[in-house]
């Protein structure tokens, strides 16, 4: 078995080595079984009425329950196979941040959930989906360094 604390910062280098995410601003802590994402809010992330747009919900959410059940998977890749998401309010600024929680672990099979949280800590959003394991190993070629 690999040091987790090793396996922790790989997978948080994983995740800033992806273009979409250094975009949108995102930061990621992993522990076991949890992960954090804040993303500051800019005008860049807004939809047409001046507010952070879902798919950066979405971006934060998922991420934020995916990493928390591949923080468990030291050998593969984890793929989301389904993904809910409840927008509750807008928010146009200061920061998001999405914390990420594994609800249930089978052998293949994982079930994780998010909350997303405004400067504030009140809940913005929220979210839940299943992960399964793929045939992807973790290795440099997909940043996990």
């Amino acid at each position: 078995m690999k040091d987790k604390e090793t396996h922790y910062r790989k997978l948080e280098n994983m995740m800033d080595t992806s273009p979409f995410v250094n975009a949108a601003g995102a930061r990621i802590r992993i522990s076991d079984r949890r992960a954090e994402i804040v993303i500051p809010v800019r005008d860049k992330l807004f939809h047409a009425a001046g507010a952070v747009h879902g798919a950066i919900y979405f971006l934060a959410l998922d991420n934020a329950a995916f990493f928390a059940v591949n923080s468990m998977v030291e050998d593969v890749f984890v793929l989301t196979t389904t993904f809910t998401i409840y927008l509750i309010r807008p928010v146009s600024e200061g920061e998001i941040r999405a914390v990420g929680n594994v609800v249930s672990a089978g052998r293949r099979q994982y079930i994780a959930e998010s909350v997303l949280y405004n400067r504030n800590d009140k809940e913005i959003a929220r979210g839940s989906g299943v992960f399964m394991k793929s045939r992807i190993p973790l290795d440099e070629t997909i940043g996990y360094r």
